[in-house]
């Protein structure tokens, strides 16, 4: 399943995290490291550029935070984010730098990539956003299946048992979602994708085509 290989899906020059990719294929393979590789690397950042605000939360200084957010640990929030007003960073969250974390929106284990943007009213739990990754106002990651079995990986005839029970996107770089979409449970989107609005999307998205709906996805023009 080439598409959603991590060599496929992200500039790992673009996030904090990077190391934390070394070793696996795919990138459900590190969601559940995160916690452990912030403990690991908050320990280790510099402290002229990045303060610890309460248990095992590290925010750089040049970063904005709403007075109204709430940021629970462990984070690490980089350089030049921005986090709005009430947003809710429930814990096992890399936000990268200059990405915004946007009015209501909530993240749990997540990485997000240099650049990403989730704005408005977003959910994003148990995923992976690429750089300058970007999910319009309220546009959501579904991360556990409605029968609570555990996640797979469909690409047409191909398919990837992952072993877990919450998994929720792995959009690759320059991924943009439409507002109001649904990401379901194990969906893979490849680098330069367009989500139409209002989309219920599963599987595995080819990089650079525009899903219009289940059954009609198209490549971009060049």
């Amino acid at each position: 399943m080439e598409t959603a290989k991590i060599s496929n899906m992200y500039t790992l020059e673009e996030t904090i995290a990077a190391d934390l990719f070394k070793g696996a294929e795919y990138p459900w393979e590190v969601l559940s490291k995160i916690s452990t590789f912030i403990l690991e690397l908050g320990a280790k950042l510099d402290p002229e550029k990045y303060e610890k605000r309460g248990e095992n939360v590290w925010v750089a200084k040049s970063a904005e935070v709403a007075s109204s957010a709430f940021i629970g640990g462990p984070a690490i929030i980089d350089e030049d984010a921005q986090i709005r007003h009430c947003a809710f960073i429930r814990g096992n969250a890399i936000v990268g730098k200059g990405a915004v974390v946007g009015n209501s929106t909530e993240l749990k284990n997540v990485v997000l990539f240099n650049k990403v943007q989730v704005p408005h009213y977003n959910y994003v739990g148990d995923s992976i956003l690429g750089f300058k990754a970007h999910m319009g106002a309220g546009s959501i990651t579904s991360n556990v299946k409605s029968d609570k079995t555990l996640v797979v990986v469909k690409d047409k005839e191909e398919q990837i048992a992952t072993g877990l029970k919450k998994f929720g996107a792995m959009l690759g770089d320059n991924v943009e979602v439409g507002c109001n979409s649904v990401l379901n449970p194990g969906t893979v989107v490849g680098k330069g994708s367009q989500i139409y609005p209002v989309s219920c999307v599963r599987g595995v998205v080819a990089p650079g085509s525009i899903y219009k709906k289940q059954g009609e996805i198209v490549k971009k023009r060049d």
